[in-house]
């Protein structure tokens, strides 16, 4: 884990660490900043996942990232990665999430419009992706997967069976809240 206002080193560019915005099974993002400009740096980790498991995090995250770029999924540009450090720098995507929006109530049609859209994309690769409702932001009203993660399809976790149960406030969002604390 990174320490919030300190400084990391990578492609020979000091970038200063702002905030933590989350912890994923694989990694933690923190907001940072270059040149006045704000990036995510993505330190990945290697605690225990007891519901997944990883080979070369690292490796995956780079397999992955191009994966969804070559299918024209929309997500944030890799601007670095740092396969020593384990490392990666992405294009910052300011907005809320889906799961901020669903808390706020105001989720809009448009995006479940634009997620039935990037699924019909995913599925007919044969690929899924994490669709709990962190890893969207909405940037002018155009949604965008944050994470790269994905994985061969598998019907069980595709959008229609366990992603919208949290894109939308129902008994799963809310022991979701509950078990945060």
């Amino acid at each position: 884990m990174l320490d919030i206002n300190s400084k990391i080193i990578v492609d020979n560019k000091e970038y200063e660490i702002i905030k933590l915005l989350g912890k994923g099974k694989g990694g933690y993002s923190y907001l940072a900043r270059f040149n006045n400009e704000f990036y995510v740096v993505k330190k990945i980790h290697h605690e225990p996942c007891s519901y997944y498991s990883f080979g070369n995090k690292i490796q995956s995250e780079y397999d992955d990232y191009k994966h969804l770029l070559n299918l024209g999924i929309r997500i944030p540009k890799m601007i670095y990665i740092d396969f020593e450090q384990e490392i990666i720098i992405k294009e910052y995507i300011d907005g809320d999430t889906i799961f901020d929006i669903v808390l706020k109530d105001e989720m809009k049609e448009q995006y479940y419009i634009q997620i039935k859209k990037m699924c019909e994309i995913l599925y007919r690769n044969s690929t899924n992706i994490d669709y709990f409702p962190t890893n969207f932001v909405v940037q002018n009203e155009i949604l965008y997967y944050i994470d790269y993660e994905c994985n061969k399809y598998m019907e069980e976790w595709n959008f229609e069976n366990w992603g919208i149960k949290y894109w939308y406030k129902t008994k799963e969002l809310e022991e979701y809240i509950n078990s945060k604390g």
